[in-house]
Protein backbone atom coordinates (compact mmCIF):
# COMPACT_ATOMS: atom_id res chain seq x y z
CA UNK A 1 0.00 0.00 0.00
CA UNK A 2 2.87 2.10 0.86
CA UNK A 3 4.55 1.56 -2.38
CA UNK A 4 0.91 2.65 -4.39
CA UNK A 5 0.33 5.49 -2.55
CA UNK A 6 4.09 6.79 -3.53
CA UNK A 7 3.76 6.00 -6.77
CA UNK A 8 0.84 7.47 -7.36
CA UNK A 9 1.62 10.96 -5.73
CA UNK A 10 4.81 10.82 -7.30
CA UNK A 11 2.92 10.36 -11.24
CA UNK A 12 0.43 12.92 -9.85
CA UNK A 13 3.36 15.45 -8.87
CA UNK A 14 5.00 15.06 -12.10
CA UNK A 15 1.54 16.04 -13.73
CA UNK A 16 1.06 19.05 -11.94
CA UNK A 17 4.73 20.24 -12.90
CA UNK A 18 4.65 19.50 -16.26
CA UNK A 19 1.88 22.23 -16.50
CA UNK A 20 5.30 24.24 -15.57
CA UNK A 21 6.64 26.43 -18.74
CA UNK A 22 9.80 28.52 -17.88
CA UNK A 23 11.17 31.40 -20.29
CA UNK A 24 9.78 34.72 -22.33
CA UNK A 25 6.34 33.98 -24.30
CA UNK A 26 6.54 35.29 -27.51
CA UNK A 27 4.72 37.70 -29.45
CA UNK A 28 5.33 38.74 -32.81
CA UNK A 29 7.17 42.46 -32.99
CA UNK A 30 6.29 44.57 -35.18
CA UNK A 31 7.86 44.76 -38.72
CA UNK A 32 8.07 48.63 -39.72
CA UNK A 33 8.40 51.55 -37.70
CA UNK A 34 5.53 52.92 -38.79
CA UNK A 35 2.09 50.99 -40.41
CA UNK A 36 2.34 50.67 -44.27
CA UNK A 37 1.11 53.35 -46.60
CA UNK A 38 -2.67 52.67 -48.04
CA UNK A 39 -1.00 52.22 -51.58
CA UNK A 40 2.34 51.70 -53.02
CA UNK A 41 4.06 54.68 -53.86
CA UNK A 42 5.32 53.57 -57.43
CA UNK A 43 1.75 52.05 -58.02
CA UNK A 44 0.63 53.63 -61.69
CA UNK A 45 -2.47 55.07 -60.35
CA UNK A 46 -0.55 57.93 -58.88
CA UNK A 47 1.10 58.95 -61.86
CA UNK A 48 -1.08 60.40 -64.86
CA UNK A 49 -0.96 59.08 -68.03
CA UNK A 50 0.69 56.28 -67.74
CA UNK A 51 0.15 53.84 -70.34
CA UNK A 52 -0.26 50.62 -67.99
CA UNK A 53 -2.64 49.90 -65.40
CA UNK A 54 -2.65 47.61 -62.27
CA UNK A 55 -5.61 45.19 -61.81
CA UNK A 56 -8.50 47.02 -60.40
CA UNK A 57 -10.14 46.82 -57.56
CA UNK A 58 -6.84 48.02 -56.03
CA UNK A 59 -6.72 45.28 -53.28
CA UNK A 60 -7.32 42.28 -56.04
CA UNK A 61 -4.42 39.71 -55.27
CA UNK A 62 -2.95 37.20 -56.97
CA UNK A 63 -3.93 33.58 -56.78
CA UNK A 64 -2.57 29.84 -57.46
CA UNK A 65 -0.83 29.57 -61.12
CA UNK A 66 0.12 33.43 -61.34
CA UNK A 67 1.83 33.06 -64.68
CA UNK A 68 -1.15 32.28 -66.44
CA UNK A 69 -1.50 35.91 -65.98
CA UNK A 70 0.73 36.15 -68.98
CA UNK A 71 -1.44 33.82 -71.45
CA UNK A 72 0.79 32.05 -72.75
CA UNK A 73 -0.30 28.56 -73.12
CA UNK A 74 3.76 27.27 -73.89
CA UNK A 75 4.78 29.07 -71.04
CA UNK A 76 1.32 27.35 -68.50
CA UNK A 77 3.00 24.05 -69.78
CA UNK A 78 6.58 24.28 -69.48
CA UNK A 79 5.36 25.86 -65.61
CA UNK A 80 3.54 22.73 -64.77
CA UNK A 81 6.61 20.66 -66.54
CA UNK A 82 8.89 22.59 -63.43
CA UNK A 83 6.30 21.62 -60.40
CA UNK A 84 6.99 18.43 -60.73
CA UNK A 85 10.66 17.89 -62.26
CA UNK A 86 12.62 20.50 -60.65
CA UNK A 87 15.49 19.31 -58.64
CA UNK A 88 15.98 22.35 -56.52
CA UNK A 89 12.54 22.65 -55.25
CA UNK A 90 12.92 18.56 -54.79
CA UNK A 91 15.73 19.60 -52.48
CA UNK A 92 13.70 22.19 -50.39
CA UNK A 93 11.15 19.43 -50.09
CA UNK A 94 13.52 16.49 -48.53
CA UNK A 95 14.73 19.41 -46.52
CA UNK A 96 10.72 20.09 -45.15
CA UNK A 97 10.54 16.55 -44.67
CA UNK A 98 13.82 16.18 -42.82
CA UNK A 99 12.13 19.26 -40.17
CA UNK A 100 9.81 17.30 -39.88
CA UNK A 101 11.23 14.52 -38.75
CA UNK A 102 13.52 16.46 -36.29
CA UNK A 103 9.89 17.36 -34.38
CA UNK A 104 8.93 13.52 -34.58
CA UNK A 105 12.51 12.46 -32.73
CA UNK A 106 12.07 15.71 -29.95
CA UNK A 107 8.44 14.73 -29.39
CA UNK A 108 9.48 11.37 -28.57
CA UNK A 109 11.54 12.68 -25.02
CA UNK A 110 8.08 13.41 -23.83
CA UNK A 111 7.74 9.62 -23.11
CA UNK A 112 9.23 6.80 -21.28
CA UNK A 113 11.63 4.36 -22.65
CA UNK A 114 11.42 0.55 -22.37
CA UNK A 115 13.84 -1.62 -23.18
CA UNK A 116 14.02 -5.15 -22.96
CA UNK A 117 17.60 -7.33 -22.41
CA UNK A 118 16.94 -11.41 -22.47
CA UNK A 119 19.86 -13.25 -21.72
CA UNK A 120 21.76 -16.28 -21.25
CA UNK A 121 24.70 -17.34 -18.67
CA UNK A 122 26.37 -20.85 -18.06
CA UNK A 123 28.94 -20.91 -15.72
CA UNK A 124 31.19 -23.12 -14.03
CA UNK A 125 32.93 -22.33 -11.26
CA UNK A 126 37.14 -23.11 -10.50
CA UNK A 127 37.86 -26.55 -8.82
CA UNK A 128 41.11 -25.08 -6.92
CA UNK A 129 38.83 -22.50 -5.02
CA UNK A 130 39.78 -24.42 -1.40
CA UNK A 131 37.54 -26.75 0.48
CA UNK A 132 36.84 -23.96 2.92
CA UNK A 133 34.87 -21.23 3.22
CA UNK A 134 36.24 -18.14 5.17
CA UNK A 135 33.34 -16.04 6.85
CA UNK A 136 33.35 -12.73 9.29
CA UNK A 137 32.63 -15.65 12.12
CA UNK A 138 35.72 -17.74 11.21
CA UNK A 139 35.93 -20.60 9.25
CA UNK A 140 32.52 -21.98 7.69
CA UNK A 141 31.70 -25.07 6.26
CA UNK A 142 32.91 -26.42 3.16
CA UNK A 143 31.96 -25.42 -0.32
CA UNK A 144 31.62 -27.21 -3.68
CA UNK A 145 34.54 -26.41 -5.99
CA UNK A 146 34.29 -27.32 -10.07
CA UNK A 147 29.99 -26.88 -9.82
CA UNK A 148 28.16 -25.48 -13.42
CA UNK A 149 24.84 -23.11 -13.03
CA UNK A 150 22.48 -21.79 -15.82
CA UNK A 151 21.10 -18.05 -14.91
CA UNK A 152 18.20 -17.19 -17.18
CA UNK A 153 17.17 -13.72 -17.44
CA UNK A 154 14.20 -11.37 -19.10
CA UNK A 155 14.37 -8.67 -17.55
CA UNK A 156 12.41 -5.08 -18.51
CA UNK A 157 13.58 -1.30 -18.05
CA UNK A 158 12.29 1.78 -18.06
CA UNK A 159 12.74 5.35 -17.76
CA UNK A 160 11.47 8.14 -17.82
CA UNK A 161 12.33 11.78 -17.35
CA UNK A 162 9.01 14.07 -16.89
CA UNK A 163 9.41 17.67 -19.18
CA UNK A 164 8.81 19.87 -15.44
CA UNK A 165 9.82 22.56 -16.74
CA UNK A 166 9.16 22.47 -20.70
CA UNK A 167 12.60 21.92 -21.82
CA UNK A 168 11.12 19.40 -24.31
CA UNK A 169 7.99 20.79 -25.10
CA UNK A 170 10.10 24.11 -25.47
CA UNK A 171 12.07 21.91 -27.93
CA UNK A 172 9.49 20.47 -30.26
CA UNK A 173 7.93 24.11 -30.57
CA UNK A 174 11.03 24.99 -31.68
CA UNK A 175 11.44 22.38 -34.04
CA UNK A 176 7.92 22.93 -34.89
CA UNK A 177 8.89 26.81 -36.05
CA UNK A 178 11.60 25.50 -37.38
CA UNK A 179 9.47 22.50 -39.76
CA UNK A 180 7.43 25.51 -40.35
CA UNK A 181 10.07 27.73 -41.49
CA UNK A 182 11.22 24.98 -43.95
CA UNK A 183 7.84 25.10 -45.26
CA UNK A 184 8.35 28.76 -46.41
CA UNK A 185 11.90 28.09 -47.39
CA UNK A 186 10.37 25.40 -50.19
CA UNK A 187 7.80 27.39 -50.77
CA UNK A 188 10.28 30.74 -51.57
CA UNK A 189 12.60 28.30 -53.95
CA UNK A 190 9.25 27.16 -55.57
CA UNK A 191 8.22 30.48 -56.77
CA UNK A 192 12.18 31.92 -57.60
CA UNK A 193 12.06 28.71 -59.67
CA UNK A 194 8.68 29.70 -60.91
CA UNK A 195 9.94 33.31 -61.67
CA UNK A 196 13.17 32.29 -63.37
CA UNK A 197 11.41 30.24 -65.65
CA UNK A 198 8.97 32.85 -66.98
CA UNK A 199 12.22 35.24 -66.88
CA UNK A 200 14.27 32.74 -69.38
CA UNK A 201 11.04 32.17 -71.74
CA UNK A 202 10.15 35.89 -71.99
CA UNK A 203 14.28 36.47 -72.80
CA UNK A 204 14.12 33.71 -75.20
CA UNK A 205 11.25 34.52 -76.87
CA UNK A 206 13.19 38.49 -76.68
CA UNK A 207 16.36 36.54 -78.84
CA UNK A 208 13.72 35.38 -81.15
CA UNK A 209 12.09 39.59 -81.83
CA UNK A 210 15.81 40.53 -82.50
CA UNK A 211 16.44 37.33 -84.71
CA UNK A 212 13.45 38.91 -86.62
CA UNK A 213 14.39 42.19 -86.95
CA UNK A 214 18.02 41.56 -88.33
CA UNK A 215 16.58 38.90 -90.25
CA UNK A 216 14.15 41.28 -92.04
CA UNK A 217 17.09 44.03 -91.96
CA UNK A 218 19.28 41.51 -94.23
CA UNK A 219 16.39 40.96 -96.57
CA UNK A 220 16.61 44.97 -97.20
CA UNK A 221 20.01 45.08 -97.30
CA UNK A 222 20.37 42.62 -99.62
CA UNK A 223 18.15 44.51 -101.61
CA UNK A 224 19.87 48.07 -101.19
CA UNK A 225 23.23 46.20 -102.37
CA UNK A 226 20.93 44.94 -105.96
CA UNK A 227 19.99 48.22 -106.02
CA UNK A 228 24.12 49.71 -105.85
CA UNK A 229 25.43 46.86 -107.74
CA UNK A 230 22.73 47.60 -111.08
CA UNK A 231 23.15 51.78 -110.64
CA UNK A 232 27.29 50.94 -110.69
CA UNK A 233 26.65 48.40 -113.90
CA UNK A 234 24.34 50.52 -115.52
CA UNK A 235 27.41 53.52 -115.23
CA UNK A 236 25.39 55.98 -112.84
CA UNK A 237 26.60 54.60 -109.32
CA UNK A 238 30.31 54.40 -107.59
CA UNK A 239 32.04 51.76 -106.95
CA UNK A 240 32.50 52.98 -103.01
CA UNK A 241 28.31 52.84 -102.69
CA UNK A 242 28.62 48.91 -103.35
CA UNK A 243 31.03 48.39 -101.22
CA UNK A 244 29.16 50.16 -98.20
CA UNK A 245 26.03 48.44 -99.38
CA UNK A 246 28.05 44.92 -98.93
CA UNK A 247 29.73 45.94 -95.63
CA UNK A 248 26.31 47.24 -94.01
CA UNK A 249 24.79 43.44 -95.12
CA UNK A 250 27.80 41.80 -93.75
CA UNK A 251 27.22 43.10 -90.65
CA UNK A 252 23.43 42.35 -89.81
CA UNK A 253 24.32 38.82 -91.23
CA UNK A 254 27.32 38.84 -88.32
CA UNK A 255 24.70 40.43 -85.99
CA UNK A 256 21.72 37.71 -86.74
CA UNK A 257 24.62 35.11 -86.23
CA UNK A 258 25.41 36.36 -82.75
CA UNK A 259 21.67 36.30 -81.85
CA UNK A 260 21.70 32.36 -81.33
CA UNK A 261 24.14 32.34 -78.45
CA UNK A 262 21.91 34.20 -76.09
CA UNK A 263 18.61 32.26 -76.91
CA UNK A 264 20.78 28.41 -77.12
CA UNK A 265 21.80 29.66 -73.26
CA UNK A 266 18.22 30.64 -72.25
CA UNK A 267 17.06 27.41 -74.11
CA UNK A 268 19.59 25.27 -72.00
CA UNK A 269 18.58 27.30 -68.80
CA UNK A 270 14.92 26.49 -69.23
CA UNK A 271 15.70 22.45 -69.92
CA UNK A 272 17.64 22.08 -66.25
CA UNK A 273 14.56 23.96 -64.73
CA UNK A 274 12.18 22.08 -66.10
CA UNK A 275 14.12 18.62 -64.86
CA UNK A 276 15.35 18.09 -68.57
CA UNK A 277 18.90 17.13 -70.48
CA UNK A 278 19.55 20.19 -72.39
CA UNK A 279 20.15 18.10 -75.09
CA UNK A 280 16.79 16.67 -75.65
CA UNK A 281 15.17 19.58 -75.24
CA UNK A 282 14.11 22.48 -77.29
CA UNK A 283 11.47 25.60 -78.14
CA UNK A 284 10.73 26.62 -81.76
CA UNK A 285 11.49 30.30 -82.62
CA UNK A 286 8.26 32.68 -82.44
CA UNK A 287 8.90 36.18 -81.97
CA UNK A 288 6.35 37.16 -79.58
CA UNK A 289 6.24 40.11 -77.53
CA UNK A 290 3.19 40.88 -75.82
CA UNK A 291 2.68 43.77 -73.27
CA UNK A 292 2.98 43.86 -70.07
CA UNK A 293 -0.46 42.32 -68.41
CA UNK A 294 -2.25 44.18 -65.48
CA UNK A 295 -1.14 42.61 -62.88
CA UNK A 296 -3.09 42.71 -59.52
CA UNK A 297 -0.74 44.18 -56.90
CA UNK A 298 -3.06 44.50 -54.01
CA UNK A 299 -1.99 47.09 -50.85
CA UNK A 300 0.85 47.27 -48.98
CA UNK A 301 -0.39 46.05 -45.70
CA UNK A 302 -1.26 42.55 -47.64
CA UNK A 303 2.61 42.12 -48.52
CA UNK A 304 3.21 40.85 -45.00
CA UNK A 305 0.52 37.78 -45.36
CA UNK A 306 2.06 37.48 -49.75
CA UNK A 307 5.71 36.48 -49.09
CA UNK A 308 7.15 33.36 -48.24
CA UNK A 309 10.05 34.55 -46.79
CA UNK A 310 8.80 37.31 -44.55
CA UNK A 311 6.76 34.59 -42.99
CA UNK A 312 10.07 32.33 -42.81
CA UNK A 313 11.81 35.28 -41.61
CA UNK A 314 9.20 35.28 -38.82
CA UNK A 315 9.11 31.96 -37.89
CA UNK A 316 12.91 32.03 -37.68
CA UNK A 317 12.08 34.37 -34.54
CA UNK A 318 9.53 31.99 -32.93
CA UNK A 319 12.16 29.42 -32.83
CA UNK A 320 14.73 31.48 -31.21
CA UNK A 321 12.30 32.46 -28.69
CA UNK A 322 11.51 28.95 -28.06
CA UNK A 323 15.15 28.10 -27.80
CA UNK A 324 15.76 30.81 -24.91
CA UNK A 325 12.63 28.69 -23.04
CA UNK A 326 14.92 26.13 -23.09
CA UNK A 327 17.80 27.80 -22.25
CA UNK A 328 15.69 28.86 -18.97
CA UNK A 329 14.40 25.30 -18.03
CA UNK A 330 18.66 24.23 -17.34
CA UNK A 331 18.35 26.60 -13.54
CA UNK A 332 15.90 23.50 -12.62
CA UNK A 333 16.66 20.19 -11.48
CA UNK A 334 16.15 17.20 -13.94
CA UNK A 335 14.08 14.67 -12.39
CA UNK A 336 14.09 11.39 -13.39
CA UNK A 337 11.93 7.88 -13.16
CA UNK A 338 12.91 4.67 -13.41
CA UNK A 339 12.09 1.05 -12.46
CA UNK A 340 13.13 -2.72 -13.66
CA UNK A 341 11.63 -5.81 -13.46
CA UNK A 342 11.28 -9.65 -15.02
CA UNK A 343 12.07 -12.96 -14.87
CA UNK A 344 14.73 -14.87 -13.61
CA UNK A 345 15.48 -19.09 -13.14
CA UNK A 346 17.79 -21.06 -13.42
CA UNK A 347 16.04 -23.38 -15.59
CA UNK A 348 14.00 -22.28 -18.47
CA UNK A 349 10.71 -24.47 -17.33
CA UNK A 350 10.49 -22.28 -14.32
CA UNK A 351 11.56 -19.12 -15.81
CA UNK A 352 7.68 -18.06 -16.67
CA UNK A 353 6.91 -19.32 -12.93
CA UNK A 354 5.31 -16.20 -10.33
CA UNK A 355 8.60 -16.74 -7.79
CA UNK A 356 10.88 -15.93 -10.80
CA UNK A 357 9.62 -12.05 -10.58
CA UNK A 358 12.28 -9.38 -9.83
CA UNK A 359 11.63 -5.89 -9.79
CA UNK A 360 12.72 -2.64 -8.46
CA UNK A 361 11.77 0.74 -8.58
CA UNK A 362 13.33 4.71 -7.76
CA UNK A 363 13.42 8.08 -8.65
CA UNK A 364 16.50 10.54 -8.77
CA UNK A 365 17.07 13.77 -9.33
CA UNK A 366 20.04 16.53 -10.28
CA UNK A 367 20.44 19.44 -10.07
CA UNK A 368 23.36 21.80 -10.95
CA UNK A 369 25.40 23.65 -8.15
CA UNK A 370 28.31 25.43 -10.00
CA UNK A 371 29.11 26.20 -14.06
CA UNK A 372 30.83 29.32 -13.88
CA UNK A 373 28.10 31.03 -15.60
CA UNK A 374 27.73 28.33 -18.25
CA UNK A 375 23.53 28.35 -17.76
CA UNK A 376 23.68 32.40 -17.90
CA UNK A 377 26.02 32.67 -21.07
CA UNK A 378 23.75 30.14 -22.83
CA UNK A 379 20.44 32.09 -21.93
CA UNK A 380 22.48 35.43 -23.25
CA UNK A 381 24.02 33.39 -26.69
CA UNK A 382 20.18 32.42 -27.33
CA UNK A 383 18.35 36.17 -26.31
CA UNK A 384 21.63 37.83 -29.11
CA UNK A 385 20.53 35.04 -31.63
CA UNK A 386 16.49 36.02 -31.32
CA UNK A 387 17.12 39.76 -31.07
CA UNK A 388 18.85 39.23 -34.27
CA UNK A 389 16.64 37.56 -36.53
CA UNK A 390 13.87 40.05 -35.52
CA UNK A 391 16.86 42.44 -37.25
CA UNK A 392 16.57 39.95 -39.81
CA UNK A 393 12.74 39.87 -39.97
CA UNK A 394 12.74 43.71 -40.35
CA UNK A 395 15.02 43.63 -43.06
CA UNK A 396 13.21 41.45 -44.77
CA UNK A 397 9.94 43.07 -44.80
CA UNK A 398 12.06 46.51 -45.88
CA UNK A 399 13.78 44.53 -49.03
CA UNK A 400 10.45 43.29 -49.64
CA UNK A 401 8.41 47.00 -50.12
CA UNK A 402 12.03 47.79 -51.77
CA UNK A 403 11.55 45.10 -54.33
CA UNK A 404 8.23 46.10 -55.32
CA UNK A 405 8.19 49.88 -55.39
CA UNK A 406 11.28 48.79 -57.66
CA UNK A 407 9.38 46.68 -59.81
CA UNK A 408 6.50 48.98 -60.15
CA UNK A 409 8.30 51.54 -61.31
CA UNK A 410 10.32 49.50 -63.45
CA UNK A 411 7.55 47.90 -65.34
CA UNK A 412 5.60 51.42 -65.34
CA UNK A 413 8.57 53.51 -67.05
CA UNK A 414 9.61 50.83 -69.68
CA UNK A 415 6.21 50.55 -70.64
CA UNK A 416 6.06 54.57 -71.10
CA UNK A 417 9.58 53.96 -73.25
CA UNK A 418 7.65 51.55 -75.46
CA UNK A 419 5.20 53.75 -76.71
CA UNK A 420 7.92 56.63 -76.92
CA UNK A 421 10.44 54.11 -79.01
CA UNK A 422 7.69 53.02 -81.19
CA UNK A 423 7.24 56.64 -82.28
CA UNK A 424 11.37 56.37 -82.93
CA UNK A 425 10.75 53.26 -85.20
CA UNK A 426 8.12 55.10 -87.09
CA UNK A 427 10.69 57.97 -87.66
CA UNK A 428 13.16 56.32 -89.06
CA UNK A 429 11.00 53.93 -91.05
CA UNK A 430 10.27 57.14 -92.68
CA UNK A 431 14.01 58.35 -92.58
CA UNK A 432 15.07 54.97 -94.69
CA UNK A 433 12.40 55.87 -96.69
CA UNK A 434 13.20 59.42 -97.91
CA UNK A 435 16.89 58.50 -98.21
CA UNK A 436 16.78 55.88 -100.68
CA UNK A 437 14.03 57.67 -102.48
CA UNK A 438 16.80 60.97 -102.22
CA UNK A 439 19.64 58.33 -103.53
CA UNK A 440 17.86 57.07 -106.38
CA UNK A 441 16.96 60.60 -107.37
CA UNK A 442 21.08 61.60 -107.06
CA UNK A 443 20.75 63.75 -104.41
CA UNK A 444 22.24 61.97 -101.89
CA UNK A 445 25.53 59.99 -101.68
CA UNK A 446 24.47 55.90 -100.63
CA UNK A 447 26.30 56.40 -97.13
CA UNK A 448 23.29 58.92 -96.01
CA UNK A 449 20.94 55.82 -96.92
CA UNK A 450 23.35 53.56 -94.70
CA UNK A 451 23.49 55.82 -91.85
CA UNK A 452 18.99 55.78 -92.08
CA UNK A 453 19.39 52.27 -92.21
CA UNK A 454 21.46 52.22 -89.57
CA UNK A 455 19.56 54.35 -87.14
CA UNK A 456 16.00 52.04 -87.71
CA UNK A 457 18.04 48.97 -87.02
CA UNK A 458 19.05 50.30 -83.68
CA UNK A 459 15.40 51.83 -83.05
CA UNK A 460 14.83 48.52 -83.74
CA UNK A 461 16.91 46.18 -81.54
CA UNK A 462 15.56 48.72 -78.93
CA UNK A 463 12.01 48.29 -79.17
CA UNK A 464 12.96 44.62 -78.98
CA UNK A 465 14.79 45.04 -75.85
CA UNK A 466 12.22 47.43 -74.22
CA UNK A 467 9.69 44.72 -74.91
CA UNK A 468 12.17 41.83 -73.32
CA UNK A 469 12.70 43.94 -70.25
CA UNK A 470 9.02 45.01 -69.62
CA UNK A 471 8.20 41.20 -69.46
CA UNK A 472 10.70 40.02 -67.34
CA UNK A 473 10.05 43.41 -64.99
CA UNK A 474 6.27 42.14 -64.53
CA UNK A 475 7.25 38.90 -64.04
CA UNK A 476 10.37 40.26 -60.95
CA UNK A 477 6.75 42.17 -59.75
CA UNK A 478 5.42 39.16 -59.14
CA UNK A 479 7.82 37.21 -57.80
CA UNK A 480 7.92 40.20 -55.52
CA UNK A 481 4.85 40.48 -54.71
CA UNK A 482 4.86 36.85 -53.63
CA UNK A 483 3.37 35.11 -56.18
CA UNK A 484 0.11 33.11 -55.51
CA UNK A 485 1.37 32.17 -52.14
CA UNK A 486 -0.44 33.18 -49.02
CA UNK A 487 0.29 32.82 -45.02
CA UNK A 488 -2.93 31.06 -44.89
CA UNK A 489 -1.45 28.22 -46.86
CA UNK A 490 1.48 27.80 -44.14
CA UNK A 491 1.56 24.33 -42.29
CA UNK A 492 0.28 24.43 -38.92
CA UNK A 493 2.91 23.20 -35.77
CA UNK A 494 0.41 20.37 -35.58
CA UNK A 495 0.13 19.50 -39.30
CA UNK A 496 4.06 18.83 -39.76
CA UNK A 497 3.98 16.90 -36.85
CA UNK A 498 2.24 14.30 -37.71
CA UNK A 499 3.81 11.47 -39.28
CA UNK A 500 4.25 11.95 -43.06
CA UNK A 501 2.86 9.23 -45.48
CA UNK A 502 4.85 6.11 -47.33
CA UNK A 503 5.30 7.70 -50.34
CA UNK A 504 6.70 10.88 -48.61
CA UNK A 505 9.36 8.83 -46.78
CA UNK A 506 9.93 6.54 -49.86
CA UNK A 507 13.85 6.33 -50.74
CA UNK A 508 14.06 7.54 -54.26
CA UNK A 509 15.50 5.15 -57.49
Amino acid sequence: MRLRWTTGFAASLCVVLSACNVGPKYHVPPATAQAPAATYKESPENFAGSSWTVAQPKDALLHGKWWEIFNEPELNGLEEQLNINNQNIKVSFENFMAARAVIREARSQLFPTLSVGPSFTRSRSSANLGSNVVTSSGTGAASKSGTQSTIESLPFDLSWEPDLWGKVRNTVRADQYAAQLSAADLENERLTEQASLAEFYFELRGQDALQKVFTDTVEADKKSLELTQNAYDAGVGDQISVVEAQNTLQNAEASATNTGVARAQYEHAIAMLIGKPASDFSLEVRPLMPNAPAIPIGVPSQLLERRPDIAGAERTMASANALIDVAYAAYYPDVTLTASGGLESSTLKHLLDWPSRFWSLGPSASETIFDAGLRRATINQNIATYNSDVANYRQTVLVAFQQVEDSLSTVRILSQQVGQQQEAVKSAEKFVELETNRYKSGIDPYVDVVTAQTTLLTDQQTIATLHTQEMTAAVQLVEALGGGWDKSQLPTPAQVTQKPSKAETAIQR
